[in-house]
C-alpha cells in the first residue's frame, strides 16, 4: 500500500529573507503568502486528499486553513512538522549573523552542526521520517497534505534522495511550493520537488 504525501511550504511572511522566524508564533502570512496559499489550494483540488496536517505555527496554520477551506478538510496540528528549533538564533536578523563562525558552520555542516540551544537538522530529519511512518499507518494507500517549513521539507527530501544534509542548499523549497513523495513498505520515493503554484 503506497501513501502519497503532498509537502507544502507555508506562504510568504514579512520575515522572509530577513529574520529567522524559527518557532516564533505570531508570524502571519503577508498578502503574497495568502495568494500563494490560495494557489496551493487550487493545485491540490482534485488530488483526492483525505487528510490535512500542519505544523502548529501561525504561518503554517494559515496556509493549511486556506487549503482546508477550499478542499473541505479540517487541518490537524502535528508537532512532528514543526520548524527547526533555532534556539538562541530565533528572531535574529540574517544580516546580524554574518561573520558568526557558528552560523557559518551551521550553513556549511548541517549534518553535524547544532543551532545554539536548538536542534540539529539530523534530529529534524529523524522526526520527519518517523512522521511519514505515522502517516503511512494512519492512511495506508491514502493521499495526504502536510504543511511545514522549508528546511524541514528539505531534510525529508534529502533523506529520501540520499543527499548529505551538508548539501541542503542544493534543494530549493520556495514559499507556497508543493513537493510530493510516496511511501510504502519498500521505502520512499520523491515524485516532485518545489512545484510553484500559480
Amino acid at each position: 500500500m503506497t501513501t502519497t504525501i503532498f509537502l507544502v511550504r507555508h506562504g510568504s511572511t514579512d520575515h522572509l529573507g530577513q529574520v529567522i522566524s524559527g518557532r516564533m508564533d505570531g508570524v502571519a502570512l503577508n498578502d503574497a503568502g495568502r495568494r500563494e496559499a490560495a494557489a496551493v489550494a487550487g493545485r491540490l483540488r482534485g488530488e483526492g486528499l483525505e487528510a490535512l496536517y500542519a505544523s502548529p505555527l501561525q504561518r503554517t496554520r494559515e496556509t493549511a486553513a486556506a487549503i482546508g477551506g477550499a478542499l473541505g478538510l479540517e487541518p490537524q496540528a502535528e508537532d512532528g512538522l514543526l520548524e527547526i528549533d533555532f534556539g538562541d538564533w530565533t528572531g535574529a536578523r540574517f544580516a546580524d549573523l554574518d561573520g558568526d563562525p557558528a552560523w557559518r558552520r551551521w550553513n556549511d555542516e548541517r549534518s553535524a552542526a547544532r543551532a545554539p540551544n536548538g536542534e540539529t537538522m539530523a534530529e529534524v530529519q529523524d522526526r520527519l521520517v518517523r512522521w511519514v511512518e505515522t502517516a503511512r499507518t494512519r492512511h495506508p494507500g491514502g493521499r495526504v497534505c502536510a504543511v511545514s517549513h522549508a528546511d524541514v521539507i528539505k531534510a525529508l527530501l534529502a533523506h529520501v534522495l540520499g543527499f548529505s544534509l551538508d548539501r541542503h542548499a542544493a534543494i530549493e523549497v520556495g514559499p507556497g511550493s508543493v513537493s510530493v513523495l510516496c511511501a510504502g513498505d519498500w521505502g520512499m520515493k520523491v515524485l516532485s520537488v518545489n512545484e510553484a503554484c500559480r
